[in-house]
């Protein structure tokens, strides 16, 4: 079975034409007694429709840090609840954002089909914060350093954002511990 490479709007460099271009359409192509597209072809606006061996992804340099050894980044995941025709209402028809926290393009945030559904611009939004929450962390970490190299030269509102994002790291590592039989369990079994 086919998957797609690439996703609608997704610039992409078009190797036999020698051309970026971005993809406007994807085209599955069906056979009898298959649940799911037997090849996929990409209409990027040329005349006709390329193989995905023919495209070349966009690389995105991403100076994202790296939380937990992975670098958090949104993907498209395609929408299995609905078909295309039916959301059209929705920013990207067809597919819905994951954000993926591990290298291995799994694990992250996911969201219902039903809630993305009722308001799928918010949930675009979040899903957006989310990718760059790590990035955003770093800045407010920045502003942090800063303020602690020369306290005496920061000014006072500066000197609070420091303390507010000291109050929100504080928050963020504050994980409960595990409970007491648990970890005596956790113990027992090594």
């Amino acid at each position: 079975m086919a998957k797609a490479q690439f996703h609608r709007n997704q610039r992409v460099w078009v190797e036999t034409v020698g051309t970026w271009a971005t993809v406007e359409r994807l085209v599955p192509h069906w056979a009898k007694g298959f649940d799911e597209p037997v090849r996929v072809t990409y209409d990027v606006g040329l005349g006709r429709d390329f193989l995905g061996h023919e495209l070349q992804a966009e690389e995105v340099v991403d100076d994202a840090p790296v939380i937990d050894g992975a670098t958090w980044r949104m993907m498209r995941a395609r929408n299995k609840w609905q078909a295309a025709e039916d959301c059209l209402h929705h920013p990207y028809p067809g597919t819905f954002p994951v954000v993926v926290t591990d290298d291995n393009d799994w694990g992250g945030w996911r969201v219902p089909g039903a809630e993305y559904d009722r308001d799928p611009h918010k949930i675009e939004r979040q899903a957006r914060l989310i990718a760059v929450a790590p990035r955003l962390m770093a800045i407010a970490r920045e502003i942090v350093a800063l303020v602690e190299e020369a306290p005496e030269d920061a000014p006072p509102s500066i000197q609070q954002l420091a303390t507010q994002v000291e109050v929100l790291e504080a928050y963020l590592n504050d994980a409960p511990a595990p409970p007491e039989s648990d970890a005596a369990d956790m113990h027992a079994a090594e």
